[in-house]
């Protein structure tokens, strides 16, 4: 398989000139660090995902045994649920108007 080497390229971090005090002064920042809260989120979503899909495979190998076998795994999938902040109310304080 041959993949095309123009597909787009994206910043892996935030903008240099977005200010948090003032969120609105420069629209394109503004958009920019939206843009990269999305795609960090989904970065963690993702994580959580594999995390969730190793347990099930964990819980069917070991059968009886998982709660003592699959107790690390258990701790990081429930760690990785704890960072996800769900809900609106956890975003940040410029973008809750």
């Amino acid at each position: 398989m041959v993949f095309k080497e123009d597909y787009p390229k994206f910043d892996e971090t935030a903008p240099d000139d977005f200010d948090p005090a003032k969120p609105y002064a420069d629209p394109v920042a503004f958009i920019e660090q939206r843009e990269y809260l999305v795609r960090e989120k989904f970065v963690e979503i993702e994580k959580a995902k594999i995390l969730r899909e190793r347990l099930q495979q964990c819980y069917w190998r070991e059968g009886v045994n998982h709660v003592f076998k699959c107790r690390s795994l258990v701790k990081k999938y429930m760690d990785s649920l704890k960072n996800l902040n769900w809900g609106k109310d956890n975003r940040p304080h410029y973008l809750k108007e």
